[in-house]
């Protein structure tokens, strides 16, 4: 059987995939399925995959396999070089406002004890009323 390069592949998938915004937008838009229900469905699958994933120890495998150098490439070209961070950063303006209000509000109304001299024990307190609030905060008490 006759089949091309890995090289080859890549290059196709990489010109002919690239191209294909509008076909990626109308498959978002348009799911054959919902996405939520679907995801929600899968809660079970997603635990025992996990499990399985622990069981094996495939995250330090992954991790071990990839390497620094591999992660550092791809975060740069994929994140730096083709914009996607700064483009993500911004789109997500509005999302990390609302997230941050309910930050705030808690952060507003923490009350700090007394700040005492640089470097005094004592002075943790401040950060752990600071942890606690936002703890609480986050498991909804």
């Amino acid at each position: 059987m006759r089949v091309p390069s890995a090289s080859n592949i890549a290059k196709k998938w990489a010109r002919v995939t690239a191209e294909r915004t509008v076909d990626y937008e109308q498959g978002v838009r348009n799911p054959q399925a919902d996405w939520a229900d679907e995801t929600q469905a899968a809660e079970g699958r997603y635990e025992e995959g996990l499990k399985l994933s622990m069981a094996q120890k495939r995250f330090g495998k992954g991790v071990g396999a990839a390497g620094t150098a591999k992660q550092q490439k791809a975060s740069i070209e994929k994140g730096v070089e083709e914009g996607r961070w700064s483009g993500g950063v911004r789109v997500a303006e509005p999302e990390m406002a609302s997230g941050m209000d309910a930050v705030v509000r808690v952060m507003e109304g923490v009350k700090l004890p007394p700040k005492y001299p640089k470097g005094d024990p004592r002075n943790l307190e401040r950060v752990k009323a600071v942890a606690m609030a936002l703890s609480a905060m986050k498991r909804g008490k």
